[in-house]
């Protein structure tokens, strides 16, 4: 299944989508309506399922398709150099001011504002950066579909309700100057999520599925899901260790090799760029920058 959030003439809402149309399952806030989604857990096919049904259909090309988020105000938990050809560029990169590994030993978690968030063809304002240094990160995002405390590996894809796709853009000079990278990567406009979120029913082994980024329509990034240094699961059970996941909450899972900063010089988007990351089996997030 596949679960877009949208806004069209009639206003905002929460659809089902099916080739080039969207059936409309809710009018109003889509997360509130997102959120009884995830919420209704295995049951949640059977209650969509009644309602596509006699659900009013509109053309996906008449509509904006919005993050598909619960809300703004819910967790956008990242994970940094979390593929080993990504760790190794951004290591030798001299932007990398938070470790001294090349590889680390645990996962490298970071947050973004909800402020950040956009969506499918928004653009990315790279003109709040004042020093140049816009990046790209294709990366697969993992929606938690259940609440989750000390979830052990073996169970934790129990706790997936789905899959989207993040730009995780990024300021190189604000994430290094600050250290922590939270100012330089939580820019407005800088977290392009979509276009939608397909169910982890759907994707099956999300293991076996491929990222691609491209910049202009030029090829920047190539990695299956299962390059991961640290894996979904081992994820999840790192972070749900001493904290609480909450329904909606989402994890941005990591970048592979490719990025601009890794470049020989360094190639930073600039205004009239188009950045399309595609994941097999979910779809295309494509955003300009202006």
């Amino acid at each position: 299944m596949i679960i877009a959030a949208f806004t069209d003439a009639d206003g905002p809402g929460l659809g089902v989508v099916e080739g080039d149309t969207l059936a409309v399952i809710s009018r109003g806030d889509p997360g509130h309506a997102l959120l009884d989604l995830i919420e209704a857990g295995n049951s949640a096919a059977i209650k969509i399922g009644a309602q596509v049904e006699n659900a009013p259909r509109v053309a996906l090309s008449a509509v904006r398709l919005d993050p598909p988020v619960v809300s703004r105000d819910r967790a956008l938990i990242c994970v940094g150099k979390n593929y080993h050809a990504h760790a190794k560029e951004f290591f030798g990169s001299g932007f990398d001011s938070t470790a001294q590994d090349e590889i680390p030993e645990e996962p490298v978690v970071f947050a973004k504002l909800g402020s950040s968030l956009v969506g499918q063809g928004d653009v990315i304002n790279a003109s709040l950066d004042p020093t140049g240094t816009v990046d790209y990160e294709g990366e697969l995002a993992v929606i938690i579909g259940k609440r989750a405390h000390k979830v052990a590996k073996a169970d934790a894809y129990s706790a997936v309700f789905g899959y989207t796709i993040c730009n995780d853009v990024t300021s190189r000079y604000l994430q290094k100057r600050h250290n922590q990278w939270l100012i330089g990567k939580s820019l407005d406009s800088f977290c392009p999520l979509g276009p939608w979120i397909v169910t982890a029913d759907d994707i099956g082994d999300i293991t076996g599925h491929e990222l691609v980024t491209r910049v202009n329509g030029e090829e920047r990034q190539r990695a299956m899901i299962r390059d991961l240094i640290f894996d979904i699961p081992t994820l999840i059970e790192t972070l749900s260790a001493t904290m609480t996941l909450n329904p909606g909450d989402v994890i941005v899972t990591g970048t592979p090799a490719g990025v601009g900063i890794g470049q020989d010089p360094p190639v930073y988007l600039q205004p009239g760029d188009r950045v399309s990351v595609t994941i097999s089996g979910i779809g295309t997030l494509t955003n300009p920058v202006a």
